[in-house]
């Protein structure tokens, strides 16, 4: 009986652990998906508010002064061409990430 929970137990670590696994990759950084759910739902608030230009889906401006935005994108802000790469990053479809289908999205 114990090492039936045992295992149980490792089972279910082992599957949050690799649920967490998953990473998008720009311009030579990774973030975790998360991460990037959080950055979407960022920019879509944005938008829905009208706090940035309508022609961007990510501003560097906006998003990175917001302290909402995960520290994980920090590094990037401060990169040249931070805000190209945002936008990429906020198109990036989830749903198709969440299954490694997306060449951008790795460790599944």
């Amino acid at each position: 009986m114990k090492a039936t929970l045992i295992t149980v137990a490792v089972l279910v670590l082992a599957l949050g652990w690799t649920s967490e696994a998953v990473q998008v990759e720009e311009n030579g950084l990774t973030f975790s998906l998360e991460a990037v759910k959080r950055l979407q739902e960022l920019t879509e608030s944005h938008l829905a508010t009208g706090q940035q230009n309508p022609r961007l889906r990510a501003s560097t401006v906006s998003s990175c002064a917001d302290p909402m935005l995960p520290q994980e994108f920090l590094p990037l802000c401060k990169l040249r061409g931070a805000s190209a790469s945002l936008s990429r990053l906020a198109m990036v479809p989830l749903d198709v990430c969440e299954i490694c289908a997306f060449a951008a999205c790795t460790g599944c």
